[in-house]
Order: structure tokens, then C-alpha cells, then sequence
């Protein structure tokens, strides 16, 4: 019985010892560098929820981004399709998932022509998050 006892306080304690994390908070735009190898330039993208912004030859859908209240360790990232037009005018998807600011180099697109990762989430100005409502 007391090994029982012993065993159900251990197990309290390992999941008493795992920190809390605060919500995330929703945003309405992503903001995406994008660089033209080309011409060398990076661009900086803010681009709408569920809208469909254009660059070079790639079309950029972000479908969801978080980022964690100032008083979490800063987690940004957001969930995002990345289609290439080609030259035949058809698209074709070159990526689907989750980036993450704190990883660019990790989870950013590489593409021969163009680059494009995540920097930021943000509200448009004005706006309120839900969750700080």
C-alpha cells in the first residue's frame, strides 16, 4: 500500500514539475521576409489569413499564426501554403506546414530563385485579439 502511495507522489510530482504555458494568442497577419536571389533584395511580406499574396513566382497562403503573450518565452509561428507557378502556368504545392520564427533556417522555404520565412504575427493596427478581450 505504501509503494502504491509512493508511486502516485512521484507521478504527481513529475506532472506538478512540468511548467505551464500560457495560451496562444491568435493573429490576422503574418509578416514573411522573402528574398530574390536574383536581385538580392529581401521584401517584407504582411500578408492576411486566408488571403493569398503573390512574390516572384510563388504564392503564399498563411492559414493560421500564433505568437504567446510578452511574458512567455517568445513562440511565433504560423501554418502556411507555398505554391510555384510554373512556367507553364500551372501551380504546383513546394510546401505545407508550420514555420517558425525562432527557426528560420530550419523551417523557412528554400527555393533556387526565391527564400521565404517567418518573422512575426501581428493584428492589423487597431484591432484587439480575442484572447485579450
Amino acid at each position: 500500500m505504501a509503494r502504491l502511495g509512493a508511486i502516485a507522489a512521484a507521478a504527481f510530482l513529475t506532472l506538478a514539475a512540468v511548467p505551464a504555458e500560457a495560451a496562444k494568442i491568435a493573429n490576422n497577419v503574418a509578416v514573411f521576409a522573402a528574398l530574390d536571389k536574383v536581385t538580392a533584395r529581401v521584401s517584407k511580406l504582411e500578408i492576411t489569413i486566408d488571403e493569398t499574396t503573390v512574390f516572384g513566382a510563388l504564392k503564399i497562403t498563411p492559414r493560421a499564426c500564433y505568437t504567446r503573450p510578452p511574458t512567455e518565452r517568445p513562440r511565433t509561428s504560423v501554418f502556411v501554403e507555398i505554391d510555384e507557378i510554373q512556367l507553364d502556368g500551372k501551380e504546383k504545392r513546394i510546401f505545407t506546414g508550420w514555420m517558425f520564427a525562432e527557426s528560420p533556417g530550419i523551417h523557412g522555404v528554400e527555393h533556387p530563385v526565391f527564400d521565404v520565412w517567418l518573422t512575426n504575427c501581428k493584428m492589423p493596427e487597431g484591432e484587439v485579439s480575442s484572447e485579450s478581450r
